[in-house]
This record gives C-alpha cells, sequence and structure tokens, in this order.
C-alpha cells in the first residue's frame, strides 16, 4: 500500500527508490552509513539505562495507535505505555481523548485491552466516567461528601489524532502537532482495523526495533521465507529527524526494469519499514500497513502491539484473502525473527559481549542509538540543572 512521503525533509520517490536498488543489484552494493557503531551490553541489561529509556517515551510524542483502532465513538484502546497506564477513548462528539488509566477514588484501572463502552465503569466500586472523562456518578455518593465530581474526571495527556495515527504525550500541555509535524502522511484516506494483537517476547526491546531495521540478516535468519523472494544485504536507508525509512525490495521489482516515468509505482515490489523514534514500526504491505508498537516492560521483556489496517472495502473479498494470506507468509518471517532475537536476549547474558557492533550497511539502528544516546544525554542535564 503506498504512502504520501511530502514531508519537511522529502523521502525520495518510489521511482528515485526503485532506481537505486537496481544499481545495487547490478553493482552488487547496499546503501552504506558514515559510520559503525559499539552499543555496550550494558546498556541492554541495566535497569537504570532502562528507566531513562522510559522516561523518553514518557516526555515524547509518540504513536499510541492508528486511528482505525478507534473508529467510532466509545471505541477504546488500553495499555501501558511506559509503565503507565493509559486509555484513549473516542468521545460521543468523535474526538479522541486519552487518560491516566485510573480510577479517582482507588486507583484501579478501567478497562484492559480494547473494547467499545458508552460510559467507563470502574470494576471495583462503580464509579463512572463519561466517554469525555468526567466524573458522571458514584454509587452511595451521599458517603463521600468532600467529593467535587466536577474535579475528580479521569487525569488527561496529551493526545491528537494526525493522519490516521493516534499520538499520545504524558505531558499535558504538550504541542503533539509541532513535535509530529515533519511526519510524513503514512496513513492512507479511509483505512480501517482489519486485526489487532499483542505478544510478549522476552528480549530487551531495542533488540527487536534493531531486527527490523537492516537487511544483513536475511539470508541466513529467512532461509524458507523472506530470503527466496528478496535480497540478502540490500536496502535503501533514508533519515528524516530521528526516524528512518528501509526499502526491502523483492526479487519481483525485476518487472520495473522497462518502466519510466516519476509516477512509477513500487506497491508489491518492496516492502518500507517506517522507524519512527523511539519504538514504533510501520510497514507497507500488499494492500495493507502494519503498525507495531514496541512497548518495555523490563530489560528483558516487551510487549509487542500490532494493528493490520487496509483501505480495501470490507466486501472485496477477492482481495482481502490475499492480504490474509501474505499475511501469513510474513508471520512466518516473524517467528524467524522472534526466535532469533530471543537468542541474542540470552547472548546478552552470555559475558561474551562487552558491545554489539553494527556495519556500516546496519545505519538505520546506528541512528536509533545515536538519537537515543542524545536524549538520555539532555535527560541526564535536565536532572543536574
Amino acid at each position: 500500500m503506498a504512502v504520501n512521503t511530502n514531508n519537511k525533509k522529502q523521502l525520495l520517490s518510489d521511482a528515485d527508490v526503485v532506481q537505486k536498488i537496481f544499481e545495487h543489484i547490478d553493482n552488487s552494493t547496499t546503501d552504506k552509513g558514515d559510520k559503525t557503531w559499539k552499543e555496550p551490553v550494558k546498556n541492554y541489561r541495566s535497569k537504570e539505562r532502562l528507566n531513562a529509556e522510559l522516561k523518553i517515551l514518557q516526555h515524547r510524542s509518540i504513536v499510541f495507535c492508528p486511528s482505525g483502532a478507534l473508529a467510532k465513538p466509545g471505541d477504546y484502546v488500553s495499555r501501558d505505555v511506559a509503565g503507565i497506564p493509559l486509555i484513549a477513548v473516542r468521545g460521543l462528539d468523535s474526538k479522541i481523548r486519552a487518560f491516566r488509566n485510573a480510577c479517582r477514588h482507588r486507583g484501579v484501572q478501567l478497562a484492559n485491552g480494547h473494547g467499545c463502552a458508552r460510559v467507563l465503569v470502574c470494576p471495583y466500586h462503580g464509579w463512572a466516567y463519561s466517554l469525555d472523562g468526567s466524573l458522571r456518578s458514584i454509587p452511595h455518593e451521599h458517603g463521600f461528601p468532600d467529593v467535587d465530581k466536577a474535579t475528580r474526571g479521569l487525569v488527561p495527556v496529551a493526545c491528537a489524532e494526525i493522519n490516521g495515527l493516534v499520538f499520545i504525550n504524558q505531558d499535558p500541555q504538550a504541542d503533539i502537532n509541532n513535535d509530529v509535524s515533519s511526519l510524513p502522511k503514512l496513513m492512507p484516506d479511509g483505512h480501517r482495523l482489519l486485526r489487532s494483537d499483542n505478544m510478549v517476547i522476552k528480549a530487551n526491546w531495542k533488540l527487536y526495533i534493531e531486527s527490523a531495521l537492516e537487511g544483513y540478516h536475511i539470508r541466513e535468519t529467512h532461509k524458507d521465507t523472506f530470503f527466496p523472494v528478496q535480497y540478502d544485504n540490500l536496502t535503501v536507508v533514508e533519515t528524516f529527524g530521528e526516524n528512518s525509512r528501509i526499502a526491502f525490495p523483492y526479487q519481483a521489482i525485476e518487472a520495473l526494469r522497462k518502466k519510466k516515468g516519476t509516477n512509477l509505482c513500487a506497491d508489491g515490489r518492496l516492502t518500507y519499514v517506517y522507524h519512527l523514534f523511539p519504538n514504533v514500526l510501520i510497514s507497507t504491505f500488499p494492500g495493507c500497513l502494519q503498525v507495531v508498537v514496541i512497548e518495555p516492560i523490563d530489560e528483558s521483556t516487551t510487549c509487542q502491539h500490532t494493528y493490520l489496517i487496509t483501505d480495501i472495502d470490507e466486501n472485496d473479498t477477492e482481495l482481502l484473502d490475499s492480504i490474509f494470506e501474505g499475511q501469513k507468509f510474513a508471520a512466518n518471517g516473524a517467528i524467524e525473527d522472534q526466535k532469533i532475537v530471543m537468542s541474542a536476549q540470552r547472548g546478552l547474558m552470555s559475558g561474551a559481549n562487552e558491545y554489539l557492533e553494527f556495519s556500516l550497511f546496519e545505519s538505520a539502528i546506528s541512528h536509533l542509538h545515536t538519537h537515543l544516546a542524545k536524549e538520555i544525554e539532555l535527560l541526564a542535564e535536565s536532572k543536574s540543572q
């Protein structure tokens, strides 16, 4: 599925990306960065380092979910973000709001996972909240003579729905629109949610992100899945701010050799993986997009939240069947990645390596760690002032 890449730093057009891919195929090359990177193993194992990373997630404007996950009034998604329980809900006025997911009575979460409700009711004592977060009712209210319902609504966090994505920032005064103004429009108009799921992976969150940001592992890790239809160690890597986009071509791209013109479309000929710093991956597939939010739980545990979206009509069963078949194939490759990442996690514990080393053709990973290090340095400076 194609995406609109008009943004302040213009990403390459499909035609330009395809041309670069052909040059790499013909010369047995790939995009390379300017430097290698050595990331200390302690940065994957340290509780102190993880706490700093969680602080970054708590103070940044980040993707919470695609808009399609909150399609109609009353739809909600609740999950932890950097250890903090949050809930986003589309109100009766169609506006999406986000709150700290804690009842103002005893702090119990109002909902878990996703669903649809006209009122958010605490499962402990039944305090009820309207979809705008206001406290609606208290059972046996006469027992709380000092409670002013007007001041005891759910605690909001900054939230904005922009170009098909829901962004949150745990600072209620954050200017999310300004923070994400340089991002391209990644979601197609009229998109809808096909399915969502989550899973826990026994590995550090950065190990999992790293596996999606390079093609150096395609031949060895994906012998029977991606490698037969893609290329070994051939990617086009672009950066925009702290973010990056990696193009993974399929061998079917050869069909475009003789096509000319700037309007050339690479749909179905390559996968773009957009890394939205620090913890979100958006991947393009034929007919659909996959939004993956990687949520750190502890130093060695990660929760992956996955949303599959499409703009294909729900009555077009033939196209939808082809999407689901393609996703079965992609899921097999994802299982291979998960096994490798969990093995890498065990390797962190072996004491064999002082650092993990990333090559010139793993530049998107270096880009991640460069900006993560900068953010942590800024965080340390702000603490010392």
